[in-house]
């Protein structure tokens, strides 16, 4: 996959989707969740293969990170994740994810 400097979050959101990351991973309370398909997968059947990092400009709890996923069916797709105190992913689900990176 390619490396990207994004700037922003909707920048790197918007280039992925043109890149064929088209679906939306959520994590819920047992499975990681895709909007669109209504599919939902264990951990173990997707790959993080990037991951880009944002921090708010006023408030470092504004901090996010949109991770580039591949499901073992072939489908793309984004997940984000807030580091606020306030969202509302399964973190330990989302860490339980194996990641392609080096």
């Amino acid at each position: 996959m390619k490396r990207y400097n994004f700037d922003t979050l909707s920048e790197a959101v918007n280039t992925l989707t043109q890149e064929g990351y088209k679906e939306s991973f959520e994590a819920g309370d047992n499975y990681i969740n895709a909007l669109y398909s209504k599919k939902e997968y264990d951990p173990s059947q997707l790959t993080i293969l990037a991951s880009y990092r944002f921090e708010g400009m006023t408030n470092p709890s504004d901090q996010a990170t949109v991770f580039a996923i591949k499901a073992n069916d072939g489908v793309l797709g984004t997940l984000i994740m807030s580091n606020s105190t306030e969202h509302n992913q399964n973190v330990d689900l989302i860490q339980k994810i194996p990641s392609s990176r080096q």
